[in-house]
């Protein structure tokens, strides 16, 4: 992962009447765009009240950026911030419309092929201005300057970051998120669980207040999974999940600590090739990384079974098992699956994936150890 947390301050609104505050954030005189997704802040009244905050204000709009937003929807919006002179995007949805909407910030003043940005890591040295409204909590992209994109012609999902990409402001109000499918709460549980253990979960560095403040987050999901489920209109609760979702991936719990991002790198080979959930892959995925690296993140998951799963008895090695079963179960108690096979998804991912990140040679994990050989025995194990 890139290191530039708090590189550039995040101005967070949070509460109710967070999206009233719109008039005051934007800078005066700025041609402004307004992205979204596929049509749902229209239905749950997001959108109204967006406008409505904005009436006075000149307004293009860009609709229909993708779950997994797609690179040549992104390029669309490009030309029309190149044509129009935009000089503010605003950003109303989920962590996908972000994201698309970041690299949308960086590609309008690159000059050259855009896709280097995510093949090549070629700098963005300037980018549009960004501001958003969150209305899906998993993603952490409005506390971040990354974003990941995919692009339909080469099912590759691929992800790039700048420090010129965190926004200037970010919305974040609970109750826009009453709307949600359970299955989007479901993925976004998984997705913020999966952030936090990949900064969390590695080897133990002496760094004990970011694994408080890891646990604590993980704990508080545990406490809101069900409760969302069993009152969906309880602000508390979405404002809960909401927070985590920030506070997982906002660079603070990662400050000084080793991190494994091998889960969600595998992860985007399974959305891009297969269709999957971001958070289905997650789902999938993290318990085979454990099981492959179970002796190396042996004292972690111990640490993890007990002050996060309350775990106490058994052998070291019977602890760090138990925490990879109990986590898997928690996917599934959660409502996401956690087998390949329950996806209608065969060997052929294994071979796939695997031959994908040789290619690459890429070498994941907190220690560089998972190759593309490594890769192919932890989704055997998840079939």
């Amino acid at each position: 992962m890139y290191n530039f947390a708090y590189h550039n301050p995040v101005h967070i609104l949070f509460g109710d009447d967070a999206i009233a505050q719109l008039p005051t954030l934007i800078p005066a005189g700025s041609r402004l765009m307004m992205t979204y997704g596929q049509g749902s802040i229209q239905r749950n009244g997001v959108y109204q009240r967006v406008l409505a905050a904005l009436h006075d204000w000149p307004l293009l709009e860009f609709g229909g950026l993708e779950a997994n937003p797609r690179y040549e929807t992104c390029l669309r919006a490009v030309d029309i911030c190149r044509q129009e002179g935009i000089t503010f995007l605003l950003a109303v949805g989920g962590g996908s419309v972000l994201d698309g909407t970041k690299l949308i910030a960086a590609a309008t003043p690159f000059v050259g092929d855009p896709w280097t940005l995510l093949t090549k890591e070629a700098p963005v040295e300037r980018a549009l201005p960004l501001g958003c409204v969150q209305t899906l909590p998993a993603t952490g992209s409005e506390m971040n300057g990354f974003a990941v994109i995919s692009r339909a012609s080469t099912q590759e999902k691929l992800g790039f970051g700048s420090p010129y990409l965190y926004p200037r402001f970010a919305l974040l109000d609970p109750t826009t998120t009453f709307s949600l499918h359970p299955r989007q709460i479901a993925n976004g549980i998984v997705d913020t669980f999966v952030h936090v253990l990949e900064q969390y979960l590695t080897q133990p560095v002496q760094a004990a207040l970011q694994d408080r403040q890891a646990e604590a987050i993980l704990l508080t999901l545990i406490e809101a999974a069900p409760q969302v489920r069993a009152a969906p209109q309880d602000y508390a609760v979405r404002a809960n999940l909401m927070w985590c979702a920030t506070q997982g991936l906002n660079g603070l719990i990662g400050c000084g600590v080793p991190q494994d991002w091998s889960t969600h790198l595998i992860g985007h080979e399974l959305t891009a090739l297969y269709g999957l959930d971001h958070g289905q892959s997650l789902a999938v995925v993290l318990p085979g990384v454990w099981l492959y690296n179970r002796a190396t993140k042996e004292e972690k998951l111990v640490q993890y079974g007990r002050r996060v799963w309350g775990m106490t008895e058994g052998s070291p090695e019977q602890l760090s098992l138990a925490a990879i079963e109990r986590t898997e179960a928690f996917f599934r108690e959660v409502g996401v699956k956690t087998r390949l096979s329950e996806y209608g998804i065969g060997q052929e991912a294994v071979t796939a994936v695997a031959e994908r990140l040789t290619a690459r040679r890429v070498r994941l994990g907190e220690l560089g150890n998972i190759d593309g050989n490594a890769v192919a025995t932890i989704l055997q194990m998840r079939l």
